[in-house]
Order: structure tokens, then C-alpha cells, then sequence
């Protein structure tokens, strides 16, 4: 590598690394007052990490391209306005020159890009949302937390004193599940356990008063078996498009498509055309959410070819310059998207080819912005 692409190649390397760091720790403010959240309701530190550690590969699909376009036009246009370009050509070296090794960088993060947005984040989204069900049930076994009062199941209020594994220590129940009477009861111990969507309470030296409408005493026993019942959501996530890894998502799309054909050679005409029509939403929803990664990915490469040229036609020091250009850009490229994404049900558009407009218009653009520059 030359002196002059060491330059410029470290000057870009630089501003990357901290507009990555400022970048990700803006977009992961909401992740981190979402963990917040769960702490102080009472979720334990090890689903609370876990929560964290699927989430944040997410970011980077936002982070690395951001990141790039960003230092791209603040770094070119500090050259531009300190006529380092202009010394540059005065030397028989153009843009391109000096854009080679930005452009590797980028295409070196393309291709990361594509294995993260394919493979990294469907799992880690999976994970995501498998945890955070686990956590929206509030009353599932491993977040029930001593010494608080824990009134999520339907007509029962918990406490217990301490917890050692299922044991649950100096145990209150109140049960308001009769329209009758309202019983306390109280248990020196308890091991607590899942039955289906049932949490079973296996009570010991446990004192219960009332006993029951018709008996309206207190009544003792060494050991009862008590049951909350439908006191656990249903915690179970069935995947989305989201959730499919790459050759996953492939696998999927062949099978809607060969559905399709099925229904149209085997199936009666009653009923047939909104069995398709079905079938093709749902596979548009695959087959935008396949394309999306793509132009995710595609993004960094497309933002440095971008950010160059207009960072060197800028001309000007402040960076509140650059940053409004890469603003504009970004904002620009990912609403197309989102637009796309907004009509992905729409399977006659095809909206699987429309996404990539952004990426068509950020090619077009440099190649009418960089032969000026040459």
C-alpha cells in the first residue's frame, strides 16, 4: 500500500471506527432502556443478558453502513476543502485512485453484511423474541423474585420470602378465584412446578382459612397440592420471515411456490383463487424480506460510492455540512425500503424487485457524480 493510500485509507478507518461507536450507542438506547425495564421488574440477570447479547448483532445492519457513508463524506470533503484533492490531481492521481481502498473496505463489509443479515440476526431475532415472550409472562417460573408481592396470575396474589431453586420459602397465597369467599393460605414451603399452561404448588405445613364456602374455618394439613390454573401465557413463538436463516428462507420460498402449483393442478374451483392469492402473500413476504437483507447489506458499498463524490463536491470544513448530506442519503435510501416493505402483501407489484430502487439510484448516481471528480 502506498503512502498516499495509508493516508487516506487511515483517515477514513478512523472516522469509521467512531462514527461506529457514536452510531451504535445511539440506536442501542432503546435496548438499553428495555433492559432497564426488565431489571426492574424483577427478570433475573441471566435472561436479562441473554436479551442482550441476541440483540445487539441487530444493530449492525444499521451501524456499519451508517457508519461508512458518514465517514465517507466528512473525510473526503475535509480533503476537498484543504485542496488535498486538487494536489492529488495535480499529481496524475484521481478519485478513483484514492477511492479504492474505501470502496475494498466497503465491499469487505457488503459481504459481512450479507452473513450477518442472513444468518447473525434471524437467529439472534428468533432468540429475541422467544426470550421476550418468556419475559412478557411475567409469571412464568424463572422470574418469580422474593419478596415482592406477585399479583400477575388471574385471582391469585403470591409472596414468599426467599427461593432456593422450585423451593419457594414462607409462602402467602391469596386466592380470590371464588365469588363466595376469599381464602389466605399460608405455607411454611412449597415446590413449585409447570403442568401445561397450570403452575402446581406442592405445599407443606400449609394452613388455609377459609377452607371453602361451606366450611367457613380454618383447616391444616402437612401437605397439599394446590394449582393456579392458565396462570402461564402461552409462551410459545412460531417463526416468521424474520426468523428464517438464509438457505431456511430458500426452502421456504420453493415450498409456497410449489403450493401454488398444487392448488392450481388438484384443487376445486370453488375457493381456489383466494387459496392462491394466500399462498402469493405470503410468499412476497418472504421473498421482500429475502431482497431487503440484500439491499441492507448492499448499503455499504452503495453509500461509499455516494459519500465520496458528494463529500468531495461539499467544499466546505463544517461538518454540520456532511452530516446533513449523509442524513439526507440515508434517509432517502431506507425510506424507499421501508416503503417496499410497507407493501410487501401486494404481490402483483412485486415489491421484491422494487426494494432495490435505492440501490439502482445510489449506482446511477455515483456514476454520473464520479467521472466529474476524475
Amino acid at each position: 500500500m502506498k503512502t498516499l493510500d495509508r493516508y487516506v485509507f487511515g483517515s477514513f478507518l478512523s472516522s469509521f471506527a467512531l462514527a461506529f461507536l457514536v452510531l451504535t450507542f445511539v440506536l442501542t438506547i432503546g435496548l438499553l432502556v428495555q433492559i432497564v425495564g426488565f431489571i426492574l421488574d424483577g427478570v433475573p440477570m441471566t435472561l436479562v443478558g441473554e436479551f442482550a447479547a441476541v440483540s445487539f448483532p441487530e444493530t449492525l445492519q444499521w451501524t456499519m453502513p451508517l457508519a461508512i457513508l458518514v465517514s465517507s463524506v466528512l473525510v473526503f470533503s475535509r480533503m476537498s476543502a484543504d485542496s488535498e484533492i486538487a494536489a492529488m490531481r495535480s499529481c496524475g492521481v484521481n478519485v478513483l485512485g484514492i477511492m479504492k481502498w474505501p470502496v475494498a473496505f466497503a465491499l469487505f463489509c457488503t459481504l459481512l453484511g450479507v452473513v450477518i443479515n442472513n444468518e447473525i440476526v434471524p437467529r439472534g431475532h428468533e432468540i429475541r423474541r422467544s426470550l421476550k415472550t418468556k419475559v412478557s409472562v411475567g409469571t412464568g417460573l424463572e422470574v418469580l423474585e422474593p419478596g415482592r408481592v406477585i399479583d400477575e396470575f388471574p385471582k391469585v396474589k403470591i409472596y414468599f420470602g426467599s427461593k432456593e431453586g422450585n423451593w419457594l420459602y414462607d409462602l402467602v397465597v391469596m386466592d380470590y378465584s371464588s365469588k363466595a369467599v376469599d381464602r389466605m393460605i399460608v405455607a411454611s414451603k412449597a415446590m413449585v412446578t409447570s403442568e401445561g399452561r397450570d403452575v402446581s404448588l406442592d405445599l407443606y405445613n400449609m394452613t388455609v382459612d377459609p377452607l371453602d364456602a361451606e366450611h367457613p374455618t380454618m383447616a391444616r394439613a402437612n401437605r397439599f397440592q394446590y394449582y393456579i390454573k392458565d396462570a402461564l401465557k402461552d409462551a410459545k413463538y412460531n417463526k416468521k420471515e424474520k426468523d428464517f436463516r438464509f438457505f431456511e428462507m430458500l426452502d421456504e420460498m420453493r415450498k409456497r411456490s410449489e403450493a401454488v402449483s398444487d392448488v392450481r393442478r388438484h384443487s376445486n374451483e370453488e375457493g381456489k383463487e383466494a387459496i392462491i392469492k394466500a399462498i402469493r402473500e405470503d410468499l412476497s413476504d418472504f421473498k421482500t424480506e429475502f431482497s431487503k437483507r440484500i439491499v441492507f447489506a448492499c448499503a455499504s458499498l452503495c453509500f461509499v460510492l455516494v459519500g465520496v463524490p458528494l463529500g468531495i463536491k461539499a467544499q466546505r470544513k463544517e461538518s454540520s455540512v456532511g452530516m446533513a448530506i449523509s442524513l439526507a442519503v440515508a434517509l432517502g435510501y431506507y425510506l424507499v425500503v421501508i416503503l417496499m416493505l410497507s407493501l410487501q402483501h401486494n404481490y402483483k407489484i412485486h415489491p421484491e424487485f422494487l426494494i432495490f430502487i435505492p440501490v439502482g439510484a445510489c449506482i446511477a448516481l455515483s456514476a454520473y457524480l464520479i467521472p466529474k471528480h476524475l
